[in-house]
């Protein structure tokens, strides 16, 4: 017998019965982003390695060791599976001159992929949703994304479950100044270092405060705080953030310790954190990225965005326990009688000529039978059409989620129960 072929380790098939749950998700974050006036942006999987490593930096975990990539066969380019979105979406913009009217609001979602260990909440393929805000300068975008992303919470039930920690890495120079503190701090402290901890010391000594091994925490914690060396500008531009947020009654914490794990973030940053989820803790994360365009290729301009796993999200909705609505069907035809049946298939065509959203019920059974297959369909109606209901020319509609009366009525009555039912479940 042939060996199974499973699924690459890390990489996961969505099956049906999870499906639903991802459908449901996408529809509410689409709907979200319109009000907001954000537009979708699609680009390929692949990309040129050099766009990467120009935009992530070299001298980071993903560069260094999470990259997909590979030699193209037909021309010897180096490609890679993208690692995450901004540079991807960034590189389009540039390419298709997309700031040449003005300032663009754009979102993306997809699979991206790193060659990490695999660990519940940490895929080797995973997928994101990414916002993106280009050409808008000053703190105004940094509050918008704030708010956005603290209305979505509210829309998915999980307001209380996130936190949100920002923090300000200023501009180019304070960078460079603290650098220097950084390097000189952990250079008196190499005895406490670790392994990473020593290679990035003089490459990327800000990533060695964001550590994960608890041996160095307590080091860490006393190292020089980039907030000191700000300049005026940076000092204002964060002060403007926080009180956006005041204004709007958004809770936050100042994290001095928050860097995020690429290189070109400036100015604010932030994560929203749960502690329903174990170790990986961030659903979403994001700041200012204002010198990307230009270091790509681009004319300067201010940018600012954020990404959130669709994993975790998924995760923490399930653990919380909130409800997705609309995972099913509008309806499940059952038919029961010669006659019925042989108008069943007509009838499945006219109510979706209709808008409503229905599974014919195929391959025979009592109608006991089929009414359990209509419930665990999860539509919330069954429409039932027997022999009688045939010759008059009626069907009956059943509620299956809330209760009600079953009803007897016209295909077009029908039609228009099954989707006022359908609106009024999903205020």
């Amino acid at each position: 017998m042939s060996e199974t072929l499973r699924a690459v380790r890390g990489m996961n098939d969505i099956l049906p019965t999870e499906v639903g749950a991802w459908q449901a998700f996408e529809r509410r974050v689409r709907d979200w982003l319109a009000s907001y006036g954000y537009r979708e942006l699609r680009t390929p999987i692949v990309e040129p390695t050099a766009l990467f490593k120009r935009a992530i930096g070299e001298v980071t975990d993903i560069v260094e060791k999470e990259m997909y990539t590979f030699v193209d066969a037909l021309n010897g380019e180096s490609l890679t599976l993208r690692p995450e979105g901004t540079a991807a979406c960034v590189r389009a913009v540039i390419e298709h001159n997309l700031l040449y009217g003005g300032g663009q609001r754009l979102w993306y979602q997809g699979p991206m992929f790193r060659h990490e260990r695999p660990q519940k909440g940490r895929y080797r393929q995973f997928h994101q949703i990414g916002v993106e805000a280009m050409g808008f300068a000053g703190p105004d975008v940094d509050i918008e994304h704030l708010l956005m992303t603290a209305r979505l919470w509210r829309v998915l039930g999980l307001a209380e479950e996130v936190a949100l920690e920002i923090n300000s890495l200023g501009g180019a120079e304070a960078r460079a100044t603290h650098r220097a503190k950084l390097i000189a701090y952990f250079e008196a402290h190499q005895d406490q270092l670790d392994d990473d901890a020593r290679r990035r010391l003089q490459s990327n000594p800000l990533r060695i405060l964001d550590t994960k091994n608890p041996a160095m925490r307590a080091l860490v914690e006393a190292a020089p705080q980039l907030m000191d060396d700000l300049d005026d500008a940076a000092r204002a531009h964060f002060a403007a953030v926080c009180a956006g947020l005041d204004a709007a009654g958004i809770a936050y914490r100042i994290n001095p310790r928050l860097v995020r794990g690429l290189d070109y973030y400036n100015y604010t940053v932030f994560e929203w954190v749960t502690d329903r989820l174990g170790a990986q803790g961030t659903v979403c994360a994001g700041g200012r990225f204002d010198g990307l365009v230009e270091q790509l290729g681009g004319k300067p301009a201010p940018a600012c965005g954020f990404a959130m796993g669709i994993e975790r999200l998924l995760a923490l909705i399930a653990e919380v326990g909130v409800a997705a609505p609309g995972d099913g069907p509008d309806a499940y035809l059952v038919h029961v009688g010669e006659a019925a049946s042989a108008l069943a298939q007509t009838l499945a065509e006219g109510l979706r000529d209709g808008g409503v959203a229905v599974v014919l019920h195929v391959g025979g059974g009592s109608f006991k039978t089929q009414m359990k297959k209509a419930d665990a369909s999860g539509a919330r109606f069954a429409v039932i059409l027997g022999d009688d209901e045939a010759a008059a020319g009626e069907v009956s509609v059943k509620p299956l989620r809330d209760g009600g009366e079953q009803q007897r009525v016209t295909q077009q009555q029908a039609v228009n129960l099954i989707k006022q039912g359908v609106h009024n479940g999903n205020l």
